[in-house]
């Protein structure tokens, strides 16, 4: 059975290994990466 507990756990572990991902790129890469966005049409 897959309880509340076990499913909690998996969710910590997958965020955790976001957050190690996530830290390990370069901080400028983060910023231009933004600013390649297509900015949006304005709204008339």
């Amino acid at each position: 059975m897959y309880s509340i507990e076990m499913a909690y756990a998996r969710m910590r572990e997958l965020q955790d290994l976001a957050n190690r991902s996530r830290a390990h790129q370069p901080a400028d890469s983060r910023r231009t990466a933004a600013k390649i966005r297509i900015p949006r049409a304005k709204k008339r």
